[in-house]
Order: C-alpha cells, then structure tokens, then sequence
C-alpha cells in the first residue's frame, strides 16, 4: 500500500496550505506525530529553504505541495527532493520519478491524472477550504471516482475532515487516507496570522467566491471579511469587472517577479478590485485580514480551539 510504502503510520495528511501557511514547523509536527506533513511555499528557494529546515528536524516522510498556475520548472527540482509532490490545479503531468499525488475536483481529472501516472489522486469535495476544485460532496465524487479507477489506486479525500469521525467514514467510504487542511490551519505550527486563526475560531460559515482571484480566477472558500462585505452581493462570486480583471492577470501569473507581488500584495486593501489570493500569514501584512482572503472550509463550524499538530493527529487517528 502507499502509505506503508512510505513509512506512514496514521491515514491522516495535512493539506498543503499555499503562500506560506504551512511551512515546515507544521509538516515536522504532523509527520513526527506519525502524518504525513506537507510544505506549501512559492519559489524554488523557498521551497529548498524550508524543506532543508524540516530535513533537520526530522527524517520521517514529508510532502511539498506545487501549485501548478504559479510553478516554474526549478519549483519541480526543488520539490522533487520530498518524499511526495502533491499538485494542484492544472494538467496533471508526471515531472519527476518519484512518488506524485494530484489533488482532483471531478472524475474525469482523477482519470487524467491517474493515466498520466500518479501514484494517487486526492479527490476534494465542494466543503473544503481554500481553492476548491469540487463541485460535489467529498464522500460522493469519493464514490464516483472509486467506479470510474482500477480496483485498488490509492484515493485520498480531502473536504470536511476535522474529527476523527470524519476520518473514520472517509476509510469506510474507501479512502486511503483523510486530507485534513482548517483543522491544522488551527494549530499552534500553522503560519497564519494569530487574528485571522481567531477570526476563523469565531466563524459559523463560510462563502464560495471568486473575489480574491488576481492572477488565478479559480473558486474559493473563505470567511467574511471587511472585502467580502464590500463587494458580494447576489452574485457570491463577486462583480462581473474583478471577475474580468482576475481572468487577464492569470496568464502572467508565473512571470510576475517576485517583488512586484510583494508589492500588490502590500499595497491591496478591501475597496481595490485587485484582490489577490494570498492570505494573511504571521509575517505578513496584517491589511490582509480584511483585504485578502480568510481560507476556511465549511469545518470551521465545528472547531473551536488551536492545539499542537501533534495533539490533533492523535485527535484524528483512527
């Protein structure tokens, strides 16, 4: 099986959080706890960066997550030095020989993926957090995926996963592990913002929009906001002209030097129609607790405390 195959003890992975909110503090936490621990930077230096300083404090399995709109060709070298690539949001493409997941919304990309070579696809339901690529309940595309693959490929599932019940279904269900990504965004490791992990404590739901989606116009699942309350209305994927103006900064998004995202980033507020996806971290700019996007799947509901990573694998084991 995959995960005996790379040393894992607990069917328990925690999401790739992009942008920084899961650095390699929280990937050694849930991988020493027996997880498996993923690192979700940009930039091949980063990425090297925080790998290396996880490699120093543990040598159990660790993962990297890629986000495919943004990655450059030395993001898969540097990445390729974990035990496992997950990516995430493109064509899934084999880019190294080692063990690849490609995280999947609909059956049809777990097939591609899955004909393309992945050694798993990690199917994510309409409840999760952050970019969302499903459309359907993690348990039914879960099913649905189960028909559509050979008997035996390896499927994780990602969305509503926040208890060990939760956990518990996702096997019976056929899961080879549970994804896990707000319960351990609410960790003492996670990089986020101390407020926006309190904001997120007090949250009972959470909105699907397209509004923080500058230079990647993709689905999103936050919590309300100063930004959201400005601009959605009827229409909860935000005004038709942020919409337009996301879709024609997407092609660019991995020629963007470095330095200018900084500064969009810098400069964003909640009454701008340049809204990008990058959420508040703990060294970041605090105006993105109002003026960049609160990722939280509709779990939040459910968890009303910060813990260790490592308390929240037992919690969470099987």
């Amino acid at each position: 099986m995959l995960l005996e195959r790379l040393g894992i003890e607990v069917p328990v992975v925690q999401a790739g959080m992009g942008g920084g909110l899961s650095r390699h503090e929280l990937a050694v936490a849930v991988s020493e706890a027996g997880g498996l621990g993923t690192i979700a930077v940009n930039g091949a230096a980063s990425i090297s960066r925080e790998l290396a300083a996880a490699r120093a404090l543990t040598g159990r399995p660790l993962a990297v997550n890629v986000l495919l709109p943004f990655a450059r060709r030395d993001w898969f070298a540097a990445a390729a030095e974990a035990d496992v690539v997950v990516t995430f949001w493109g064509r899934p493409r084999r880019r190294h020989p080692g063990t690849w997941l490609h995280q999947c919304g609909s059956v049809a990309e777990a097939r591609s993926a899955q004909a393309a070579g992945a050694d798993a696809v990690i199917v994510q339901g309409v409840e999760a957090g952050g970019h969302v690529r499903g459309a359907l309940a993690a348990l039914e595309l879960l099913e649905r995926v189960r028909s559509a693959l050979p008997a035996g490929y390896p499927l994780l599932v990602a969305g509503g996963i926040a208890e060990r019940e939760d956990v518990v279904q996702a096997l019976e269900a056929g899961a080879s592990a549970a994804v896990a990504g707000t319960r351990f965004l609410l960790s003492a490791e996670s990089r986020a913002h101390p407020e926006y992990r309190q904001r997120l404590l007090g949250a009972q739901d959470t909105i699907l929009t397209e509004l923080f989606g500058a230079s990647w116009p993709a689905p999103h699942r936050v919590v309300a906001n100063a930004a959201t309350e400005r601009w959605l209305g009827r229409d909860l994927r935000g005004p038709l002209l942020n919409r337009v103006i996301n879709r024609l900064l997407a092609p660019g998004a991995r020629y963007t030097p470095a330095a200018l995202q900084a500064r969009m980033i810098t400069a964003q507020r909640p009454s701008g129609r340049v809204l990008t996806p990058a959420a508040p971290t703990d060294d970041g700019p605090r105006t993105l607790l109002d003026a960049g996007p609160l990722y939280a799947g509709e779990t939040v509901a459910r968890i009303s405390d910060i813990k260790p990573a490592a308390d929240l694998l037992r919690a969470l084991a099987p």
